[in-house]
């Protein structure tokens, strides 16, 4: 079977991945010279430990997926560090421990630990915390690598093309196909056709599939110069408890109700995680828009209060922050579905809108695509 697949991003390389593993040929195409949207403008990490108990099997197997990846393709650079959630106040523990005791914890690998342990597992932490919430179950990805990397592994298998700074322009079924126009006036036929398009909901995406139910979300992130020691395991604070649903119960009932976020984490919805990436520098972020229209610059106030944040937990100053960045990802208005798949036609298809999980899931939505089309 010969598919094209519109957008370079993780969803689109992702359903790259898993037609080509099928024995299917693919073209890829992508509108800028690389992916620059949200795929290379997150944290890297396979998060297993926030993701809902619905979700849980689903995401277990991704990170399986990537486990695999990583063995084949290791410019990936996937690593089982796992996480640890550092709590400061008595309601953030008392989350913590209802997560190390609930019924999913053996599977995604929840421990509490007592703060000598936490600074045995990753001796960087040797700032203020009561607690932390081991799961190790979490790793991470190269974001800023990984595409490449994969692309380079697709290709040497002869089944695989991919042609940057082309944009898609029209997308026909033929009744028996499809075909794709680029803005170059070439013509690619295929017996399927697949566009990630990520956020891009206007344009030719909604020529395809009308609207769809999904949002833009935007957040904000920074990148340190090299710490000069390991960071062993990401790190979150007690805020991502609010934003992850595999936390929900009375105890994060009595957290929201009880202890308010400051007034800029509130404001800009925001939590700590921190993940330290192959060079040494620290990943840093986020923060949470879901009103458009987005302002084209940056705040300063929530990158100050994550530099107090992490530097808190770690007991020292940062590093100097060398970039910042906003971004934004597409995010399934549905609660019941991790992605959107809209069958434009017979031979057409949109996905879009995993969220702030496409790095997480991407490996199983591409697998899941498959076995949905009968690939």
């Amino acid at each position: 079977m010969r598919l094209v697949i519109i957008g370079g991003g993780i969803l689109g390389t992702a359903h790259a991945l898993a037609a080509v593993r099928r024995g299917h040929e693919v073209i890829q195409l992508e509108r800028e010279t690389e992916a620059r949207g949200a795929t290379v403008r997150n944290f890297g990490l396979v998060w297993v430990s926030g993701r809902s108990a619905a979700e849980l099997e689903v995401t277990l197997r991704s990170r399986e997926l990537w486990e695999e990846i990583g063995g084949k393709v290791p410019g990936v650079g996937f690593r089982p560090n796992g996480s640890i959630t550092l709590v400061r106040t008595p309601a953030e523990l008392a989350v913590a421990e209802a997560a190390s005791a609930g019924p999913t914890a053996e599977r995604r690998g929840f421990t509490l630990l007592e703060p000598a342990q936490v600074r045995a597992l990753n001796p960087a932490l040797r700032g203020k915390f009561l607690a932390g919430l081991h799961c190790s179950t979490d790793a991470a990805v190269e974001s800023r690598q990984a595409l490449p990397a994969l692309r380079a592994y697709l290709t040497a298998t002869g089944r695989y093309t991919f042609h940057a700074s082309t944009e898609a322009r029209s997308v026909t079924d033929t009744g028996s196909g499809a075909t794709v126009h680029d803005d170059q006036g070439r013509r690619f036929d295929a017996d399927l056709v697949l566009a990630c398009p990520g956020a891009a909901h206007s344009g030719l995406t909604r020529e395809l599939a009308g609207v769809l139910p999904v949002r833009r979300v935007r957040l904000q992130m920074m990148q340190t110069a090299p710490l000069d020691e390991p960071l062993t395991t990401a790190v979150a604070d007690g805020d991502s408890f609010r934003y992850y649903p595999g936390f929900a119960g009375e105890t994060l009932d009595t957290l929201n109700r009880e202890q308010s976020q400051t007034a800029t984490a509130a404001e800009h919805k925001m939590q700590l995680l921190c993940v330290q990436r192959l060079h040494g520098g620290l990943t840093i972020g986020d923060t949470h828009e879901y009103d458009e229209p987005f302002a084209f610059d940056v705040d300063e106030a929530p990158y100050e209060h994550l530099i107090g944040v992490a530097e808190e937990l770690l007991g020292r100053k940062l590093p100097q922050v060398i970039r910042r960045w906003a971004g934004v990802y597409s995010q399934t208005v549905d609660p019941n579905m991790i992605v959107t798949r809209a069958e434009a036609s017979k031979h057409i298809w949109v996905i879009t809108g995993p969220g702030g999980r496409g790095m997480t899931l991407g490996p199983v939505i591409g697998e899941d695509t498959a076995e949905l089309l009968n690939l």
